[in-house]
């Protein structure tokens, strides 16, 4: 009974502002978000990402296990890989999540106009309906990705501004929706993780509503600043806080299981090959 009485003793004695955790009826009407936006610098990811070098989504999903956190992270095994090499598997990734949520319109279509007409209408939702104000984010490292318009048949990626994406530091490309141009994709051998073709160009059909918030892909929270890790069995997103426990176990699953296959491979007389080395 003391012990509750000195609890509620310290409650009542916090200064007035300690309980004004909500805003104003008027202000809350206007929007807004409750989970914050982390920010690390391009020193800090790297060398997190140096922990996940070589990491498996499959090392990685133990490692998680390992910390508390079974089941949590894992996309949709629908959300999958656009094209994989078996040799070098450099449809692999690892990267530090930058978001951007595109959501569907509820503007009018072009509909039928003169060709000048409707490329400056297409040309002026590029620029101020459905850009891609992420790109200034995007360093050495980066894992884009993003919540589109699942339902929508729109290609807000193409074979073209993924490879912007890649030149300014991009290692990958995850959306819970679709992408357009995929045989050029393949050849650039971009590594992008999505659900299905998407043949129509953003105009008309999507607008961009946040960048670098926490949005939810593949069915998973993702809060920019976690990491990301992709290979043929999916996506995995792991929390920030947690991410350097999960790689150190995960090195230890990864480093056990090529020791395994190396030696059944010398008794079924394989020659090594990038997996074991």
């Amino acid at each position: 009974m003391l012990t509750k009485r000195l609890a509620l003793a310290a409650v009542l004695t916090l200064p007035p502002l300690a309980f004004a955790q909500a805003p104003a009826p008027g202000a809350a009407r206007a929007g807004r978000g409750f989970i914050p936006t982390p920010v690390f610098s391009a020193e800090e990811d790297q060398k997190l990402l140096a922990l996940f070098e070589g990491l498996r989504v499959a090392d990685v999903t133990d490692g998680m296990d390992a910390v508390g956190l079974q089941n949590v992270g894992l996309m949709d095994p629908e959300v999958r890989p656009l094209w994989k090499d078996t040799e070098a598997y450099t449809h692999r990734f690892v990267g530090i999540a930058v978001t951007a949520r595109y959501v569907p319109t509820q503007r009018a279509a072009a509909g039928k106009r003169p060709v000048e007409e409707y490329d400056r209408w297409s040309g002026d939702w590029y620029t101020t309906l459905s850009p891609e104000p992420f790109q200034d984010l995007l360093r050495p490292g980066t894992a884009l990705v993003i919540d589109d318009a699942e339902r929508t048949d729109v290609g807000s990626i193409g074979s073209n501004n993924i490879m912007a994406w890649k030149l300014r530091g991009a290692v990958g490309v995850v959306t819970d929706a679709t992408a357009r141009d995929t045989d050029e994709i393949v050849t650039e051998k971009m590594p992008l993780y999505f659900r299905r073709p998407g043949r129509g160009i953003r105009p008309g059909r999507n607008e961009i509503e946040s960048v670098n918030r926490p949005i939810v892909c593949g069915g998973v929270l993702v809060v920019p600043g976690d990491v990301i890790v992709a290979d043929g069995d999916g996506v995995l997103v792991v929390p920030r806080a947690v991410a350097a426990d999960a790689a150190r176990y995960a090195r230890r699953i990864l480093e056990g299981d090529k020791d395994g296959r190396r030696k059944l491979y010398e008794k079924l007389g394989l020659p090594k090959d990038k997996s074991v080395e």
